[in-house]
């Protein structure tokens, strides 16, 4: 059996690991040319018990007083603007990886009556807790 020099694999494998976080961040990071219109959506956790839904969404960078939870029908709708902090506005752009500009992410819910428990943000996420109205 011929041995593959590492250089070589190790080089195939970061390829491939570039390649799967570039697709992951295209999925991330849907950008869209009209300002008023969501372009992009933060990651969430959903965990359910039989009372209650929490809910954990990543929002670094968003203040509090600027998210707005809405509960329809179906769905639980939040939305907000991450802008970039006024210390970068006069730098010159290197990489920029963190979404910017409006968001809004509806999370599906299952058919019933909720009512908002809890809301907080802590380190950077928003923490939530639905109550199941019976």
């Amino acid at each position: 059996m011929v041995e593959r020099d590492p250089n070589e694999w190790m080089w195939e494998r970061a390829a491939e690991l570039l390649e799967r976080a570039d697709k992951a961040q295209r999925r991330f990071f849907h950008l869209q040319q009209d300002a008023r219109r969501a372009c992009w959506e933060p990651p969430i956790d959903v965990f359910e018990s039989a009372h209650e839904i929490a809910i954990l969404i990543a929002l670094p960078g968003v203040r509090a007083e600027d998210i707005e939870i809405t509960l329809e029908r179906a769905s639980l709708v939040i939305a907000a603007r991450r802008t970039l902090p006024e210390a970068f506005s006069a730098a010159e752009v290197r990489r920029l990886e963190i979404p910017q500009g409006r968001f809004e992410r509806r999370i599906p819910l299952a058919p019933g009556s909720y009512e908002i428990l809890e809301r907080r943000v802590v380190d950077g996420c928003l923490c939530l807790r639905l109550g199941k109205v019976p």
